[in-house]
């Protein structure tokens, strides 16, 4: 994945990602998980998107440039990553919500619980930072430049096995048709409509 396939708004770019793979070079090992699930959030123009009123401290990293890592916790629980995407000053941005461990699956375990079976290490966006390793320290980074949390092509999805869907969780603009997953794979997080949710104008 370069900074040209990235370089565009993220309901474009987030079921290109669907097979990408992230990977976290740590002391204690490497861990690589292929994404199977995202979420574009599109900025000023998404009222469920951190950029949707403008600019804050929190928020500065969704607007570019694209290939960075956005870090945030989430209801003081858990971190969750996004990657950057679109043209600089636009802050767009595409939630990974789940994947399947490639690589380090001990050291995922390790991190999200031994009894905790294969499929479900990087089901969930917290999930997903939870068993590679990302924290706040993590916000910000550029995932093209060699660091230790990287951003690699992997093995493009089948067309036939991507799937769009309403938004998981979120109370406004939740049927925005922004949620790409590979279809009948375990690692997917299952579809919850948040209790607050109300239809929404949108694409």
């Amino acid at each position: 994945m370069n900074v040209v396939d990235l370089a565009h708004p993220a309901e474009e770019v987030a079921p290109k990602l669907l097979g990408a793979v992230l990977t976290h070079e740590t002391p204690e090992g490497t861990v690589s998980i292929a994404v199977t699930e995202t979420e574009a959030y599109s900025g000023s123009a998404d009222p469920a998107s951190h950029a949707y009123r403008g600019r804050t401290p929190r928020n500065a990293v969704m607007f570019g440039p694209a290939g960075h890592l956005y870090v945030y916790r989430s209801h003081g629980l858990h971190w969750c990553a996004n990657i950057v995407t679109g043209a600089d000053g636009i802050a767009t941005a595409v939630l990974i919500r789940a994947g399947r461990v490639i690589e380090g699956e001990d050291l995922a375990r390790e991190r999200r619980g031994a009894n905790v079976e294969s499929p479900r290490l990087a089901r969930g966006p917290g999930n997903f930072c939870q068993a590679l390793g990302i924290t706040a320290e993590h916000n910000g980074t550029d995932l093209l430049s060699g660091a230790s949390v990287a951003l690699s092509e992997g093995e493009p999805a089948p067309a036939a096995l991507i799937r769009v869907g309403p938004r998981v969780g979120v109370s406004k603009a939740h049927d925005w048709q922004h949620r790409f997953y590979l279809a009948g794979d375990p690692t997917v997080s299952a579809y919850r409509l948040s209790p607050r949710a109300k239809p929404s104008a949108g694409t």
